[in-house]
């Protein structure tokens, strides 16, 4: 089952060590539950995708460069997300604020390697 994702859902980056709460700004939204509704277009970084504490990600200069420090032991860095593109796999058929509806089974591609997933989404189930 499916359910809608609204602002203070909990994500997961593979490459982070804790999860991190979905911000969603509340300029002309639709609200869900007195929550603003996501949809694929939130994935700026810092705005929308907090940081997921440390990162342990080489195709991250600041962990590479740590890493090298250290003569190839891994050492994990503070967490910076760089979210670019849309959240993929949005609910099409429900437009938010004229895009596709955020739901928990979206995924979210950092460029340094990590993949973010929804783990608690809150909100109402989706009707297919």
């Amino acid at each position: 089952m499916r359910n809608y994702v609204c602002s203070g859902a909990m994500l997961r980056c593979n490459m982070g060590l804790q999860p991190a709460t979905l911000s969603v700004l509340p300029v002309k939204r639709v609200m869900n539950n007195g929550k603003p509704q996501a949809n694929i277009m939130d994935h700026k970084p810092i705005i929308n995708i907090k940081p997921f504490g440390l990162c342990r990600s080489l195709a991250n200069p600041t962990v590479a460069s740590a890493t090298s420090a250290a003569f190839g032991t891994l050492t994990p860095m503070p967490c910076v997300p760089n979210t670019t593109s849309p959240w993929m796999m949005g609910k099409t058929n429900t437009l938010v604020k004229n895009k596709p509806a955020l739901v928990n089974n979206s995924r979210l591609m950092c460029q340094w390697g990590g993949i973010i997933t929804i783990n608690q989404a809150g909100q109402l189930s989706v009707q297919d």
